[in-house]
């Protein structure tokens, strides 16, 4: 087999781990109500079940991307599909809510072993020139989990195969994980980082304990009538959050592998960019579980013909990608602001329809909305690392790129908690259609804010000359890179 077909084997085979676990996050969602019905579990424990993967994935995707450069990305991410699968079986198999939310905690910490190893392993078998397609791919694929995971998991949850019902969305993943685990165990190569980082451990559990202390409150605080003791936690929180920052420093100033390079905070078109990518992920997630939950619990859409309402947005989101690329070195960061501005239009538009036409609606009623909002989460995602990243050197653009994705879960995990705590509020003990189009309008305040601060946030973004500037430096390092190759 020559060297570019096992190059291509290798990424295949970890991008189908990639899949699996961006699936992972979209399956879930609308098995919900299914999952509700089938063990008996209330609204905390249904945002737990998703809330509780992304944050786990959150908080360790940096430690886990470090632990492969030292002790080997292939053998790091064969502990992470392995562990993954083992913990989709418990999940499949789950008797409760809590056993659920504990298998899923899992899948999280060893989903954030199995897919930092992707990126890293493409940038060790392909050169600068050549990366340029396959991250391409890596985009492709971003976007068909999107458009397949509610489609998959409304199908797989309403055929209830052999009975299993909503368990099947977690049984599938025991024969992909075994596959992908054999044939990575025999193609994808082994290989480590020439000057790894030292892992933050203190870090982790610290921002873990930081997260939850304000996690906590936000999830259960309905359900157990907000006690004061809860604001405790909230300020135990801070604390934690303090001692974070201070550790974090020290671990800078010592060897530079604080788990957040808290240096580049001080670039503001970094910080405007983390702001803008946590901003416009908890949006995007306020609006479309919310949604999936309005459609199947007030209009008695089965799952698949939940799922299927989501087409539009993510056919939106390709098509918004086409323009996205030409114009980013044109528009830079009012490209972004456009996106914010057009994926809230979509949101909007997509809930007056849905209030306008009542019982009688149809998923053919929203395509606009949902294609504009889709639109505008391409002119957001595409552009925004290449403009925020603009201004910070080269040498840390890994750094940087690593705590954008951190980020970008953590929005999304607090997006869900905030849109379905107020959701389930607004509903009480009111489970009528009018109450939960109340309930969803709530939740479409709680994106449409989060858009907002995006866009006001992306204001503050590097300017178009920088951009370009930014572009043309990667540019010319693919060029002399080509150049030595064809030296050599």
């Amino acid at each position: 087999m020559g060297t570019t077909t096992r190059r291509g084997l290798a990424i295949g085979i970890l991008l189908f781990a990639s899949f699996m676990d961006l699936l992972d996050v979209t399956i879930v969602q609308v098995a919900l109500p299914a999952i509700g019905a089938g063990l008996s579990a209330g609204p905390t424990a249904l945002e737990w079940i998703v809330s509780g993967y992304i944050l786990a994935f959150a908080v360790a995707l940096i430690t886990g991307g470090r632990l492969g450069d030292i002790f080997g990305r292939k053998r790091l991410f064969l502990i992470g599909i392995i562990g993954f699968t083992a913990a989709s079986a418990l999940a499949a198999s789950a008797w409760s809510g809590e056993a659920l939310v504990a298998s899923r905690i899992i899948q999280g910490l060893f989903a954030a072993l199995m897919v930092p190893p992707l990126l890293a392993t493409i940038q060790a078998l392909y050169s600068p020139r050549e990366r340029a397609p396959i991250y391409g791919l890596v985009g492709a694929v971003t976007g068909l989990a999107a458009v397949i995971g509610p489609l998959l998991g409304g199908w797989l949850v309403d055929a209830d195969i052999a009975g299993l019902g909503w368990r099947s969305i977690f049984f599938i993943n025991l024969p992909v994980g075994i596959v992908i685990a054999v044939l990575a165990a025999r193609f994808v190569p082994e290989t480590r980082s020439e000057h790894p980082l030292r892992t933050d451990f203190w870090g982790v559990a610290l921002l873990t304990g930081t997260l939850l202390c304000l996690m906590i409150p936000l999830i259960e605080g309905r359900s157990l009538g907000w006690p004061a003791w809860l604001w405790a936690v909230v300020g135990a929180g801070v604390v934690l959050l303090l001692v974070f920052i201070a550790h974090s420093r020290r671990r800078m100033a010592h060897d530079g592998s604080a788990l957040l390079p808290l240096p580049l905070f001080r670039n503001r078109g970094f910080s405007a960019g983390l702001v803008t990518q946590a901003m416009f992920q908890g949006a995007m997630n306020a609006f479309t579980l919310p949604f999936l939950l309005y459609l199947q619990l007030a209009l008695g859409f089965d799952a698949l013909g939940a799922g299927l309402n989501l087409l539009a947005f993510s056919v939106g989101a390709m098509l918004g990608t086409g323009l996205a690329v030409p114009l980013t070195a044109k528009l830079g960061k009012a490209l972004i602001a456009a996106g914010c501005v057009l994926m809230g239009v979509g949101i909007w538009w997509t809930y007056t329809v849905l209030v306008a036409a009542g019982a009688d609606f149809t998923g053919w009623a929203a395509v606009g909305g949902m294609l504009t909002a889709g639109i505008g989460l391409s002119l957001i995602i595409i552009p925004l690392v290449d403009v925020a990243l603009a201004t910070v050197p080269v040498a840390d653009a890994g750094a940087a790129s690593g705590t954008y994705s951190t980020f970008q879960q953590i929005g999304a995990a607090a997006g869900i908690a905030v849109s379905t705590t107020i959701f389930f509020a607004r509903i009480g003990d009111d489970w009528s259609r009018a109450s939960m189009v109340d309930a969803l309008g709530a939740s479409v305040a709680v994106a449409l804010t989060g858009l907002a601060i995006a866009a006001i946030a992306s204001l503050l973004l590097p300017g178009v000359r920088a951009v370009r500037a930014h572009l043309a430096e990667e540019k010319a390092l693919a060029e002399a890179d080509a150049a030595e190759v064809v030296a050599a």
